[in-house]
């Protein structure tokens, strides 16, 4: 019953706060944020789990399966349970939730209860989304996560607000309804062959060849337009080019509490969903299609860090670097290594902390100087000393400076793209390698412009530097991406053991 007090624990921590006062909100907010936070701590330490979760033979750490309803021949279950793949992403959400909270206490000043009451429902929206192993529940955790950003965004975001939340919900609402039919379509094809909607049981019925046709579709194409629908699905929330136009406008609209959480965990509930249906559910077909996959991934990878190249606002700057990385980790994907898979799953953990660093250095800066124009600002190391030494330790992490977590990231990604056996994997992988060249390229600029040279701040010459709230959850996150860097075994080795059961069945390798 732990994931359930978990998710409970958030879900009623937000429903508390939205009848709280505005006044007393914020700090009650992050108190009962650490709740959740303790939760996953304990099963972390009491992780038990082993393999796969859709894979047989593995053991589901704090598993609980009741059942619920009948829908038409299939039973509904409550399923939800913990694998090495989750875990790690459980430990991202309840982190980033009570430190952007934290960060939220100097640049929300308006209807404080609700703000920080949809920040605690959204966690334990993500949550459910990270524990769920029957479909409709897990349906109900994805569609629960987009109702409280679009207020986020909409109420709290900035003079365009309005245009970025509708533009959210709308790309992100139709590529669910997409999804939902690419998977309800397999369903119909696996026929008698399964009783639930239980992604176990889907998984082997799949892996047991079972699914039949449907209508005209012989069983073949059926898969194969099944991943297609579920791929671009979820490519949406990655977001993958081109795919991608959503991001930039909701980060720049969205208060930088918001864009920790946007970007540090639900770009994550894309890259986790690809793993799980298109990669594990449909392995054959991603494998027939691994080139084109990876041609994907490389030109999200390289078209990514040269938009961002050419951006003057720094949340863009990061907003589409965003996309860059999550192109790393679609390549990884396509491996079917125990490094690539690995390094994918490692990669969604380092960019949730590194993108989450630097949008709250950014946000910092804007507090202080209220413009995020990097032609507006120059020389604010010497005013602002301790984010700026924060902000470009984080981008030469983001670069994959040894010893922090992008680099263990990226290197595992590599290892295992070039041992991958899908025509042009090295080839790709050298290409998407480029890609650090770019993105060294413009953080090297934005720091040099921002941080060096005489100090300016054009039209505001006066800072209002952060207070140690501001500081505390950007201290934390850096000690964490350092500590993953050193010591990446904190929790890849449980990444390992979650997909080399993949790497062994689809790849026909257990070790590269």
């Amino acid at each position: 019953m732990l994931i359930e007090l978990t998710i409970l624990s958030a879900f009623f921590g937000g429903l508390f706060i939205l009848l709280s006062s505005n006044e007393n909100s914020p700090k009650l907010s992050f108190y009962l944020s650490l709740v959740p936070l303790l939760g996953t701590l304990i099963m972390w330490l009491n992780f038990d789990g082993s393999g796969n979760a859709l894979i047989s033979g593995s053991t589901i750490a704090f598993e609980t399966y009741v059942s619920w309803m009948s829908l038409g021949p299939y039973s509904l279950n409550w399923h939800v349970g913990i694998d090495g793949i989750s875990m790690p992403l459980l430990l991202l959400t309840s982190i980033l939730t009570p430190l952007a909270i934290l960060s939220a206490w100097t640049p929300i000043t308006h209807r404080k209860s609700q703000f920080y009451g949809l920040i605690l429902l959204i966690e334990a929206a993500l949550f459910g989304v990270f524990v769920a192993f029957d479909f409709f529940v897990w349906f109900i955790f994805w569609e629960a996560v987009l109702i409280p950003m679009y207020f986020l965004i909409a109420i709290w975001g900035g003079t365009k607000r309005k245009r970025a939340a509708i533009k959210f919900f709308i790309y992100t609402n139709v590529a669910s309804l997409i999804m939902f039919i690419g998977f309800i379509a397999l369903i119909f094809g696996l026929g008698d062959s399964i009783q639930s909607l239980d992604l176990i049981e889907v998984s082997a019925a799949l892996q047991a060849d079972k699914l039949g046709g449907l209508g005209l579709l012989d069983s073949h194409t059926l898969k194969s337009m099944a991943f297609l629908a579920m791929f671009i699905g979820f490519g949406v929330k990655v977001p993958i080019v081109p795919f991608h136009t959503w991001l930039p406008e909701a980060h720049v609209e969205a208060p930088t509490p918001v864009s920790v959480i946007l970007a540090g965990v639900l770009l994550k509930m894309g890259t986790y969903a690809l793993l799980r249906f298109n990669f594990t559910l449909l392995a054959d077909v991603a494998q027939k299609w691994a080139s084109i996959i990876a041609l994907v991934a490389v030109i999200s990878v390289i078209y990514g860090a040269f938009l961002a190249l050419a951006q003057t606002d720094l949340k863009r700057i990061i907003a589409y670097s965003s996309i860059s990385s999550m192109g790393y980790v679609l390549l990884g994907l396509t491996t079917y290594t125990v490094y690539g898979l690995g390094g994918a799953t490692f990669q969604m953990i380092s960019h949730g902390l590194l993108s989450g660093l630097l949008f709250m250095s950014v946000g910092l800066i804007y507090n202080a100087t209220h413009t995020r124009s990097i032609e507006d600002l120059s020389g604010l190391a010497d005013r602002m000393p301790i984010t700026s030494v924060i902000f470009i330790v984080g981008a030469f992490g983001y670069m994959g400076l040894p010893l922090m977590s992008g680099f263990a990231a990226e290197l595992f990604i590599f290892l295992g793209a070039f041992g991958a056996s899908f025509p042009y994997a090295k080839l790709y992988t050298a290409l998407s390698m480029f890609g650090i060249v770019i993105v060294a390229g413009y953080l090297l600029l934005t720091i040099q412009r921002v941080f060096f040279g005489p100090f300016e701040v054009k039209g505001n010459p006066d800072l209002i530097l952060p207070q140690i709230h501001d500081i505390i959850p950007l201290v934390i996150i850096l000690l964490i991406i350092i500590a993953l860097g050193i010591a990446p075994n904190i929790i890849f080795e449980m990444i390992q053991d979650a997909v080399e059961p993949l790497a062994f069945l689809f790849g026909g390798q257990s070790n590269v």
